[in-house]
């Protein structure tokens, strides 16, 4: 597994690659059939390219190394530098999650019951469109699968029953 040392090297050798391709996020994204976040979150070492989508990938960023090619199909070391939350959008992300989460939470208890979003089945992406006031605005979506919670039956433990 990568260290945050390598990992930062590796992505700010990836970002170079982007820069130098002159294309956006969004580029890539319709490029490569792939969300313009989850390609942000690849060239971050926050998500794995997959095989079937490394052509699309390099097609996509010519300049693009074998060597980062191959460091990017391994399992990134999925984390973040605690002080990013003092950079004002993910502050504001931050703010606003904490602000409306308790009433999301309860939208979606009572439109699908006890259980949450999940994070790990989860597309999101970032558009941008014209407000009514035909001023830009910043759409976040967040499209993640519902989990709900499970009554915690002594019967269905895998373990109680290799026990037996």
């Amino acid at each position: 597994m990568e260290d945050s040392q390598s990992k930062h090297a590796i992505s700010s050798r990836l970002q170079a690659v982007k820069q130098k391709s002159g294309k956006s996020y969004n580029q890539i994204a319709e490029e490569t059939g792939l969300t313009n976040v989850y390609v942000a979150q690849l060239l971050k070492r926050q998500a794995q390219l997959k095989p079937e989508t490394a052509p699309k990938l390099r097609a996509a960023l010519p300049e693009l190394p074998e060597e980062l090619l191959h460091e990017m199909m391994k399992p990134p070391l999925r984390s973040y530098d605690p002080n990013l939350i003092q950079e004002p959008t993910v502050y504001r992300l931050n703010e606003a999650v904490m602000h409306f989460g308790e009433s999301i939470k309860e939208i979606i208890n009572e439109e699908f019951g006890d259980g949450i979003m999940s994070a790990i089945d989860f597309y999101c992406s970032v558009d941008k469109v014209k407000g009514v006031d035909g001023k830009d605005r910043v759409v976040v979506t967040f499209d993640g699968k519902y989990l709900p919670y499970s009554e915690q039956k002594s019967e269905h433990m895998v373990s109680r029953l290799r026990l037996q």
